[in-house]
């Protein structure tokens, strides 16, 4: 399945989303608490943020216990990079 172009942009159209993009990639694990505590915003604040992130496929979470551990999907990273790759090179401009 292609993933959607306007959720990918989206979810990477915020600085608070990059952030935790960025926190997630730097530990190269799952992480359940630690984001609100990396990314300094509040709890619900971070968790709408993962929801637009896991929504675009660029963040997949698993629940363990009473709390839910979230982590860079690198395939829907991968994926993402070739859509927006592909989006990118179709708007080139053909006219110069």
């Amino acid at each position: 399945m292609t993933p959607d172009p306007v959720l990918i942009a989206k979810a990477l159209a915020s600085t608070a989303r990059l952030d935790i993009l960025s926190a997630l990639s730097e530990r190269g694990t799952c992480v359940c608490g630690e984001v609100v505590e990396v990314v300094g915003l509040a709890q619900s604040t971070v968790s709408q943020h993962l929801k637009v992130l896991k929504e675009a496929g660029l963040v997949s979470g698993q629940v363990e216990g009473t709390r839910t551990c979230y982590c860079v999907d690198r395939e829907g990273m991968a994926a993402a990079h070739d859509t927006l790759g592909g989006l990118l090179n179709g708007l080139a401009c053909r006219c110069c």
